[in-house]
Formats: C-alpha cells, structure tokens, sequence
C-alpha cells in the first residue's frame, strides 16, 4: 500500500512540474492537477495546504535539492577559482538545459517571494544550501583573489547570466540556429571570471 501512495505523490508532483513549465504557473490549479493525476482534488489537499504549499515542497523538494547535487557534482572548495566556477557552470548549465521543469520553477522561484517564503517555512537558513560554494567563495575573498562584496551579490554576479543563458537556450530550442552551445557558456563563464576577480 504505502509504495503506491509514494508513487501517486511523486505523479503529483511531477505532473505540477510539467504544467508549470509548459502551461506557465498561472494556468496550475490544485483542480487541474487532480484531474491530470487522475486523482481526487481532496487526495491533494491531505499532502498539500493550497497552491503556495505544494510550489514550496516543489521548489524545496524536487528542485532545490535535486540542482544542489547536480550543480556541486565534482566541485571541491580547493579548486582555484577559475577551475571551481567552470565546474559550477559546466555542471549547472548541463543539468537545467536537461531539466526544463526544475528550470522554470527556480526562474520563478527568483523572481517571486517562493524563495524567501520556501526558506522561512522550512526554517532554511541562508548557507544551508550551496554550503560548498558559500566557503569557496568566502575562502577567495580572504585570499584576495575575488572582491569582496555580500555573498547575495556574489551570488547573483556567478550564477544570474547562467541562469540567463539557459533561459536563451531554451528560447532558441525552436529556432534553426542554437546559439547557446557549451562553447558560448565557457565564454561567457571566463567573463564573468574576469569580471568578479581583483
């Protein structure tokens, strides 16, 4: 009985994945989710308070973790910057071109109060995630290789044009030319490198 209930949840939540990337969040209902899961709405409601819940769990549970692992796979705080933020940018850019469903829900996650609300009902508290790349970064300021100015700047200064770049890959997924390739990415990694270090 209870391998089948975890198989309806995960159903759950990756049919709310593939609506949201595909029919935007606007268009996911907890009713048009039910019935594309091919259960009742109330099934939904036991897991799930309201439409804000369930897009926290996601965020926090399909997605926050899942990225974490794929974007620290083979990364060591040691590595030289340049080294470690091409490993950060090769591993992410390669999982979220492959994952447009967890993309699109941290895009929004960025651009909404999901984020801030998904951390403070989860008591996450900031360096929880992405402790690796905290420490690495601080570790780079204390060598004086990077400037040193607030890890959120840091943050959206390293990883904010990545996420760019995939949005224009997928942008151009339909056109006869991609021009995202992973050639574009490290050149563009090698500017943002440039850019942030002394």
């Amino acid at each position: 009985m209870r391998p089948k209930n975890l198989d309806k949840e995960q159903a759950i939540r990756t049919i709310a994945l593939d609506i949201i990337a595909n029919e935007g969040l606007e268009n996911l209902s907890m009713q048009k989710l039910a019935k594309a899961a091919n259960v009742s709405p109330r099934t939904i409601y036991i897991k799930y308070e309201d439409k804000d819940d369930l897009l926290i769990k996601l965020f926090i549970t399909e997605v926050l973790g899942a990225y974490e692992v794929a974007i620290l796979n083979d990364f060591n705080e040691e590595m030289d910057f340049e080294t470690g933020v091409k490993k950060l940018w090769n591993n992410g850019f390669h999982y979220l071109k492959n994952n447009r469903t967890h993309f699109v829900l941290i895009l929004y996650g960025k651009s909404s109060p999901l984020l801030n609300k998904a951390y403070q009902k989860q008591n996450i508290r900031q360096g929880q995630f992405f402790a690796l790349i905290h420490r690495f970064m601080e570790a780079k300021v204390k060598e004086g290789v990077i400037r040193d100015l607030p890890f959120d700047v840091q943050r959206a200064l390293l990883f904010s044009p990545l996420l760019d770049l995939v949005n224009e890959y997928f942008d151009h997924a339909d056109r006869p030319v991609q021009i995202i390739t992973d050639e574009m990415v490290d050149t563009c990694c090698d500017a943002v490198i440039k850019g942030m270090m002394k």
